[in-house]
């Protein structure tokens, strides 16, 4: 049995390894010991968005994912149920639609570009 420290998105797990196999020739062995376990980097801090206009709504991505593309423009006038994105995520493509009436002041991605979970996509005042 053998012990590894692993990281995983910044957290560090100890796990223990079982070798399973059915040769008779001896494992090898490392000549050295290995070099300890270096400290994963700091995760990336959130990205800082701009708070919207008082009084616009916000479309939020629902879920991580790259925008395919963008339908609306900024200046242009839709309705509640509008489609303005399409976002892939997990290899489906799911239609983002405005959620009020509006005109669209902002739109805060790019065709292409990556999301996370809640954040802005677009500003409809």
């Amino acid at each position: 049995m053998k012990k590894f420290q692993i990281t995983v998105n910044g957290k560090s797990y100890e796990v223990e390894v079982e070798e399973i196999g059915g040769g008779s020739a001896p494992a090898a062995r490392p000549a050295a010991a290995p070099a300890p376990a270096q400290a994963a980097p700091a995760p990336a801090a959130p990205k800082a968005a701009a708070p919207a206009p008082a009084g616009a709504s916000v479309v939020t991505a629902p879920m991580p994912g790259k925008i395919l593309s963008i339908k609306a423009k900024v200046g242009q006038q839709v309705n509640d149920g509008d489609m303005l994105l399409t976002l892939e995520a997990m290899k489906m493509e799911n239609e983002i639609f405005a959620e009020s009436a509006g005109t669209v002041k902002e739109i805060r991605v790019s065709e292409g570009s990556t999301v996370d979970s809640d954040e802005v996509l677009v500003v409809i005042g």
